[in-house]
């Protein structure tokens, strides 16, 4: 490494990968069984869509209709059904009241959960006649454990005003702790992964995983659905885990150029299953993978090496994009500099054949923007400054990395093609409010994870944790980390909000922004930083998604 390091620079340690090459070592279907796999899908996929398109005609029986399509979506499968499920909700929503009056807890919370994660803005006063004239829970529903659950869980996709909400997550996840040891399987383990992990803050994949589980063991699951689930999962786990086999030979090149840096390829790929896992996704997967681990090595080199002075100087070759400027950066510095010039222009190259470089260009300059916040950060360190809360929170929304990779998620996206303008109104100044949300609940979750752990093993640019203690004069940590956790809370409720119609851009861009903001609920659950410190929670839920397959 290049002399040029400052031995006054902290030196952070980063565990091995906990992985090794086991992700290498897995031997694809062969043609013909894969031929056989995929007929079997179709075959299975056809007869799940006339189901559905059966129950969508009997108007009488639209429980039927809600409960399948919650299967659908909760097995994974709605990607193969977008156009049906929609002509399902659409009739769905124009019954709402009218559905909602007669029906029992369970299917007025599970009608309401699926009709704003579709983005209708339907009313959560519906839940009003479960009230009783004291303003809490009529005791005729207590006993409803599995209406409570699903009042839990649509809970989750309330927004600013839906005050009976606020009152029902409280209730529901007190109620649901007090009862959990007295219920029975499977409904037991529902609730205790309920309480874990929520469905709407899941990653929709893994969610599917253990719902496939849970849908098994229920006596009147639909045969057809639960074997394509099965199927699915399997063949794209077999997919999932080529990407991350084609990819390693790129990363470990770029890991060689900076070895001090996170070795964490396969935890980004499952960060990145959370933002889009469907096949038609393949593509942008490919790109936003590269983006995402030349970030990570970016970000650990501002974090923990490096001058301030020569920090300066990458910022400005960011700027110029010029490859003259490689000469000029330290070792560590300007080989992985010329990886990130090779890697966009390349993307810029290929983008330019479709007509879409535009999307590379705005990439570059809001990764230039996150280098100006990592640099002002730095400065902070260097001075031993403390900014004020807000101050803080307008570099380190930035510098997080979340607005590069909502940005890097469109570039491979085709279906549909995200415009110049769709790039320009999620970077827009000030950030549109649905943006605004996903970077703070990445930065918040952040740093209540890693503060402790960053500030206790070297010296660290201090976190919204210290900046909010020493503005509002509060010495209990424990109290401020619940602060924060309620602006988390906050910031979902806004997310929520923007997710709704009218779009102010295409919908599967806009899914792109809150299932970005999914990934901190997973890896940061616990305050602790589970992708720095790769834990046995995150392993087991890699492994599940990645490595073991559901036995058929």
């Amino acid at each position: 490494m290049s002399s040029a390091t400052s031995a006054s620079q902290p030196i952070a340690y980063f565990h091995p990968t906990r992985w090794g090459d086991q992700f290498l070592e897995f031997t694809p279907l062969d043609k013909a069984t894969q031929l056989e796999k995929v007929q079997e899908v179709e075959h299975l996929k056809e007869e799940v869509r006339k189901e559905l398109l059966a129950r969508v005609a009997n108007v009488n029986k639209q429980l039927e209709l809600l409960n399948f399509v919650d299967a659908i979506e909760r097995l994974g499968l709605a990607y193969y059904l977008e156009k049906e499920i929609e002509e399902a909700l659409l009739q769905v929503y124009e019954t709402y009241h009218d559905q909602c009056d007669k029906d029992d807890l369970y299917h007025v919370s599970t009608r309401f959960r699926i009709l704003r994660q579709h983005g209708y803005h339907v009313s959560c006063d519906v839940f009003k006649k479960f009230k009783n004239d004291q303003g809490g829970l009529d005791d005729c529903i207590l006993n409803d454990t599995r209406g409570i659950l699903s009042l839990y869980e649509a809970s989750h996709v309330r927004i600013h005003g839906d005050d009976i909400l606020d009152e029902a997550i409280a209730f529901t996840t007190t109620h649901l702790k007090l009862i959990v040891d007295k219920l029975s399987s499977p409904l037991a383990e529902q609730v205790v992964h309920a309480l874990h992990q929520p469905l709407h803050l899941g990653f929709v994949r893994l969610e599917s995983k253990h719902y496939i589980g849970f849908y098994e063991q229920d006596a009147s699951h639909n045969k057809t659905l639960l074997n394509l689930a099965k199927l699915d999962f399997n063949l794209l786990q077999l997919l999932h885990r080529k990407e991350l086999q084609d990819i390693d030979s790129w990363w470990k090149d770029l890991y060689s150029k900076a070895p001090f840096a996170r070795d964490r390829l396969v935890e980004a790929h499952f960060w990145i299953l959370g933002c889009y896992y469907e096949p038609k996704y393949c593509r942008a997967r490919q790109i936003l993978i590269k983006l995402f681990m030349i970030v990570e090595v970016f970000d650990d080199i501002f974090d923990a090496y490096g001058s301030h002075e020569i920090l300066k100087l990458f910022v400005e070759a960011v700027h110029r994009w010029d490859y003259s400027y490689v000469a000029q950066l330290p070792e560590y510095f300007n080989s992985v500099y010329q990886v990130l010039l090779e890697t966009l222009d390349g993307f810029e190259k290929e983008l330019a054949e479709e007509g879409r470089s535009y999307g590379v260009q705005i990439y570059k300059e809001q990764f230039y923007r996150g280098c100006k916040a990592w640099l002002r950060e730095a400065g902070w360190l260097k001075k031993k400054y403390t900014p004020k809360y807000d101050e803080y929170l307008e570099a380190s929304i930035v510098s997080i990395g979340q607005i590069q990779g909502i940005i890097g998620s469109y570039l491979g996206i085709t279906e549909p093609i995200a415009t110049k303008e769709d790039f320009e109104w999620v970077c827009q100044d000030p950030m549109p409010k649905v943006v605004e949300a996903s970077l703070m609940i990445i930065r918040l979750l952040n740093d209540i994870a890693s503060t402790k752990i960053e500030q206790d093993s070297r010296d660290h640019v201090v976190s919204s944790v210290q900046c909010y203690m020493k503005e509002t004069g509060i010495t209990d940590e424990q109290h401020v980390y619940q602060v924060l956790e309620k602006k988390v809370e906050d910031a979902w409720k806004d997310l929520n909000q923007g997710m709704l119609r009218p779009y102010s851009i295409p919908k599967p861009l806009l899914d792109r922004i809150i299932n970005l903001a999914r990934a901190p609920e997973i890896f940061y659950k616990g305050r602790t930083d589970g992708f720095t410190i790769v834990n046995q929670i995150i392993q087991d839920k890699i492994a599940s998604l990645l490595f073991e397959p559901i036995p058929i």
